[in-house]
C-alpha cells in the first residue's frame, strides 16, 4: 500500500474491516470515511506538535535580497527559525564569497542600525554582515545590500494538513504505524468504542517514545578546545 493520504486512511479501514477507498471516491468520502481522513490529519498534527524540531520537518530556504531593503518575510509555516544558520551564498557573478551572518538582537539593531531602514542614500549599501529577527514574522540584514545577494537559512516547518489522496506526510514511512495508531484513537471515538480508543492511545504513546528516542534524545558531539603540543 502506497505511503500517502489514501494509503493511511485505508490502513484504518482495514483495521476496522471497512471497505477501502479508491482514488476515484476519496475526495467525495462522507460519514465514517470522512472522519477517517480527519483522524489521519489529527494524528499527524499531534506528532508534529509534540516537538519543535523534528528533523523530518527541517527545511532550508533561499531568499534573494533586494538592494536597499533591510526587512524580509519569514515563511508562514515556520515553527522555529535557526537564526545562527543565516549565510550569504557565494556568487561569482556578484563577486561575493560565502559569508556567515552574525546574529544581533532586535534591541541592538534598534540602538545602532535603525537609520539603515530609512536612509535612501545608496552610498551606505554594501554586503550585509549581520542578521536580526523582528517581533513579527520577519528577519532583517544590515548593512542594507547593494546587490541581489542570495541568503540561505534553515528552519523547522509546521506542515500543512494532507488534502488530496496523493499527499505524503513528512514523517518517515517507517513510523507509518504511529500515525495509524494515533488515527485509530479518533476512529474508535467516532464509533463510541472508548475501550479500544484507550488501547490505541497507549500504542500511539509507545510509538511516540520510539520517535523521540530516535530523533530527539541525541547526544551532541563535544569538541575539545585544548591544544595539544
Amino acid at each position: 500500500m502506497a505511503y500517502n493520504f489514501l494509503g493511511l486512511v485505508n490502513d484504518i479501514n482495514r483495521r476496522l474491516n471497512e471497505v477501502e477507498l479508491t482514488q476515484a471516491n476519496f475526495s467525495s468520502a462522507v460519514g465514517f470515511y470522512a472522519s477517517a481522513k480527519d483522524a489521519v490529519n489529527a494524528s499527524i498534527r499531534e506528532i508534529n506538535q509534540a516537538q519543535f524540531e523534528w528533523p523530518f520537518n527541517h527545511t532550508t530556504r533561499e531568499d534573494t535580497l533586494v538592494p536597499g531593503q533591510v526587512r524580509y518575510s519569514i515563511q508562514a509555516n515556520t515553527k522555529t527559525l535557526d537564526m545562527d544558520s543565516f549565510r550569504l551564498k557565494r556568487d561569482d557573478a556578484l563577486g561575493n564569497e560565502t559569508l556567515k551572518l552574525r546574529l544581533i538582537s532586535y534591541e541592538e539593531y534598534l540602538d545602532k542600525y535603525l537609520d539603515y531602514e530609512y536612509n535612501t542614500d545608496t552610498g551606505i549599501r554594501t554586503i550585509p554582515r549581520h542578521v536580526f529577527r523582528t517581533p513579527s514574522l520577519e528577519y532583517g540584514v544590515v548593512p542594507p545590500p547593494d546587490k541581489a545577494y542570495t541568503v540561505a537559512y534553515e528552519y523547522y516547518s509546521n506542515p500543512a494538513s494532507l488534502s488530496v489522496y496523493s499527499d505524503v506526510p513528512t514523517i518517515p514511512e517507517e513510523f507509518r504505524y504511529v500515525i495509524v495508531d494515533g488515527a485509530m484513537v479518533h476512529a474508535h471515538n467516532f464509533r463510541g468504542d472508548n475501550e479500544s480508543a484507550e488501547l490505541s492511545r497507549r500504542a500511539f504513546q509507545d510509538g511516540m517514545k520510539s520517535l523521540r528516542s530516535l530523533y530527539i534524545n541525541r547526544y551532541e558531539y563535544v569538541r575539545s578546545t585544548v591544544r595539544e603540543y
